[in-house]
């Protein structure tokens, strides 16, 4: 009975990120571990092998309606996956208390940001080389966090002027790299259950790309920026209450 809860929670999991071109880690986190007792065995490995199948399914799924623009999302996956490592050294000396309140007023003022009124732009018009230059920082504090930079990449394409479908598809790739490179320290010491972990991944993957053409094809880019402002509000005011009241 408790498989199925999972597998359901992933899946629902899985279609609302896939529908913001995010992996499902960000919310696979939390949810895994009311199930799971081991984090950096079982939850931290489980959650990053989910975040990439589903990031490059929900990227599929953005691609198909002509959302992704190629080289700037292999830009960005190249940024993401050399900066993340950085952010992962810098963990041992940088007190965490003091990074997830920095965080967190970070998201805070993206997720303002979003809720305030974005003039559209032409798409030579957008900034770019502004968000691949923020795409360091971004990344950095991600491997700090163990939180996917997708949760700050996606809200700084859209504040550098990308059409929130084009923004959500160009993160869901971006993502993906950095998603695989960090499972490879977990792979000696993790703790599989196979038939589990092989139904998660299959639920999260056609999930997220439901979710992904559910958002090319249905919704609106004004709601995609909403649902992502308030996801990332909640999400992380609960990391941050379980940091506090552990």
């Amino acid at each position: 009975m408790e498989s199925i809860i999972i597998i359901i929670g992933i899946f629902i999991l899985a279609f609302v990120s896939g529908m913001i071109g995010l992996g499902v880690a960000f919310s696979a986190i939390p949810f895994l571990g009311l199930f799971m007792d081991d984090l950096v065995h079982q939850v931290q490995p489980l959650s990053l092998l989910l975040n990439g199948v589903t990031a490059l399914l929900s990227a599929l799924g953005f691609a198909k309606s002509g959302f992704i623009e190629w080289k700037k999302a292999i830009y960005l996956s190249i940024i993401t996956t050399l900066s993340a490592p950085v952010g992962a050294v810098l963990a041992h000396y940088i007190s965490q208390d003091i990074i997830w309140v920095i965080y967190f007023f970070s998201v805070l003022y993206l997720a303002y940001r979003l809720f305030k009124p974005i003039k559209a732009v032409k798409e030579d018009k957008t900034n770019f080389k502004l968000a691949a230059i923020l795409a360091v920082p971004i990344s950095v504090l991600s491997g700090l966090l163990g939180v996917g930079p997708g949760f700050l990449l996606m809200p700084t394409l859209i504040i550098c002027g990308f059409d929130p479908k084009r923004a959500a598809g160009i993160n869901a790739f971006a993502v993906c790299p950095p998603s695989f490179s960090a499972l490879l320290p977990h792979i000696s010491t993790a703790h599989w259950n196979f038939t589990l972990t092989i139904a998660l991944i299959t639920v999260g993957a056609v999930a997220s790309y439901l979710g992904a053409r559910a958002t090319s094809l249905y919704v609106p880019s004004k709601r995609i920026k909403q649902i992502f402002a308030t996801l990332i509000v909640i999400v992380t005011a609960y990391k941050i209450t379980t940091l506090f009241f552990k």
